[in-house]
């Protein structure tokens, strides 16, 4: 049994199913054989029982019973119908169980053996009785003689011998066993042709494998955060995954497999997929009011669709991964600025050592370390965290091509950001707000450009202000302008800014307010405690 369970599944369906087979070729071939020796035997007994019972009938043998000596008459009619039935005998007694006739002539006058001539001779009953003879086991068909009065005056006797019963079912047991063997021959065929295609049609994978398959089908899927809903060629939904039931606003304990997929999505083109078994990608399509991006698939199996699925995305996560990409490209920006500013610096000491004017190359250089060095250090002194300190010395750099006066407060104190609290979530959120600060007053006169950064920590929160000199902000503006694309400026893919800033300030478990600052413009300050992320 150990070796069965290490074979191949086309291995064990071959075996089982030959087994099989074999079992019920076997179990019907000895039911019709069982069957088929009853009927024998019964059509024996009943032949017997016919043949005795027309002898009894005859006129001439009533006769015989009445003569002075009834074996003459009646041995010679009990032979003849031996001979003509293939009775193996006929034996003729009186009502004392005397023979008068019996195929051993010296047997003639013996007392009859078998004891079961009661029923016929006492009651003058018909019937059919195993017994041993003189002869041996034999199948008797039993019947009385009457006289012309009604009387019981002998018995009749009709035998066959089981021995000859017994080679007469022979004779059918090589048919029987022909069959037999035939159909265990087809049954191993049809087995293996079985295997064979069974194996095939799971794309010769075993059990295990399949059961694997199966396995990480199901992590996949429900790791996977685009939404992924499969039907059948009915249309009727077969599978679900968790991000599908989140993006339709469905509690996790209603089940929607075996709707019909328009019933749950009325908008849904997968009904035209199923029919024209077209793939589509990245369409756009509104699911319960919510904007998303759709790819359809058809499920063939051959040249045949047997199903279709469909992933989608809602809008707004591509909108928050393009939030993600702006602020890289801020970054960038800032790198930009400062390689350029120092290119244009470059420049200018390679032309004035060009120009043989060295004590002006090396006032210049010392002018500009200077300034450099005093900004680092301010910067350093005043934020000692590197990942800010880094951030706002390229913002001044952004600030300084930009023409824009930014201005780190004099009061900004920060030592470290606490371990627990994620350091690029704050990059993102002073990036972010910065950068539209900058374009805030870009319009403005270059001496009015003017852009303040605070920050501080005090011991039980960080705050942090970025305050600009431009046209500040609507009061209406305040409730909804860290909402999705919300934004004062024109243009396209605006919004994403304040909406990712939002975002990080909810994941750090921080307040933002808007206030109208003394610089003129918009001033945003926000408060994260050092407590850590919300619950």
């Amino acid at each position: 049994m150990r070796a069965l369970k290490n074979r191949s599944l086309q291995s064990k369906i071959f075996i089982y199913g030959a087994l099989f087979v074999t079992a019920i070729s076997l179990l019907i071939g000895a039911s019709f054989y069982f069957t088929m020796s009853n009927s024998i035997e019964q059509q024996i007994g009943n032949r017997a029982l016919n043949i005795a019972e027309t002898t009894a009938s005859r006129p001439d043998v009533i006769a015989g019973f009445e003569e002075t000596n009834p074996s003459a008459v009646l041995q010679p009619i009990a032979e003849n119908v031996r001979r003509l039935s293939g009775a193996e005998y006929v034996v003729i007694g009186n009502k004392e169980g005397i023979r008068y006739a019996h195929p051993v002539t010296k047997r003639i006058g013996q007392k009859m053996v078998g004891d079961d001539n009661e029923r016929a001779l006492i009651n003058g009953e018909s019937y059919i009785s195993e017994a041993t003879g003189t002869l041996g086991p034999a199948l008797r068909g039993k019947t009385p003689v009457k006289n012309a009065q009604g009387e019981i005056v002998g018995v009749i006797s009709v035998g066959f011998l089981k021995d000859d019963i017994s080679h007469t079912f022979f004779e059918y047991v090589d048919s029987i066993v022909t069959i037999v063997l035939i159909a265990i021959i087809l049954g191993i065929i049809g087995s293996s042709i079985l295997a064979r295609s069974i194996k095939k049609v799971l794309f010769n994978l075993e059990p295990t494998e399949i059961a694997h398959l199966f396995t990480e089908r199901n992590t996949l899927i429900e790791s996977v955060r685009e939404g992924i809903i499969m039907v059948n060629q009915n249309g009727e939904i077969s599978m679900m995954n968790p991000a599908a039931y989140d993006t339709l606003s469905l509690p996790e304990g209603v089940s929607l497999i075996g709707r019909h997929i328009e019933e749950v999505l009325p908008n849904t083109l997968l009904p035209q997929v199923l029919q024209s078994g077209e793939k589509q990608f990245d369409r756009q399509m509104e699911i319960r009011g919510k904007k998303a991006i759709v790819n359809r698939i058809p499920i063939m199996i051959g040249n045949d669709i047997v199903g279709a699925v469909s992933s989608f995305r809602l809008q707004s996560d591509f909108d928050q991964i393009s939030t993600e990409l702006s602020q890289v490209k801020q970054y960038t920006e800032a790198l930009r600025a400062q390689t350029h500013e120092y290119q244009n610096f470059l420049y200018t000491i390679s032309g004035l050592i060009q120009l043989n004017s060295l004590d002006e190359a090396l006032h210049l250089i010392h002018d500009e370390t200077q300034e450099h060095q005093s900004l680092i250090q301010f910067v350093t002194r005043r934020l000692q965290d590197p990942y800010l300190g880094g951030l706002v010395i390229g913002l001044f750099n952004r600030a300084r091509e930009l023409k824009v006066q930014f201005i780190l407060d004099e009061d900004s104190n920060l030592k470290n950001l606490p371990k627990h609290l994620e350091k690029s979530l704050f990059v993102s959120i002073i990036g972010n707000l910065v950068m539209n600060a900058f374009e805030a007053v870009e319009h403005l006169t270059e001496s009015d450009r003017v852009v303040r950064l605070f920050i501080l920590d005090n011991g039980q929160e960080i705050l942090l202000e970025v305050e600009d000199s431009g046209d500040g902000l609507r009061s209406d503006l305040h409730e909804h302008i860290f909402k999705s694309r919300v934004s004062t400026k024109s243009g396209p893919d605006r919004g994403y800014g304040l909406m990712k800033v939002s975002e990080n300030i909810r994941d750090l478990n921080g307040v933002a307010s808007i206030e109208n600052g003394d610089l003129g413009g918009a001033l945003f300050v926000i408060s994260i405690p050092k407590g850590g992320y919300s619950t």
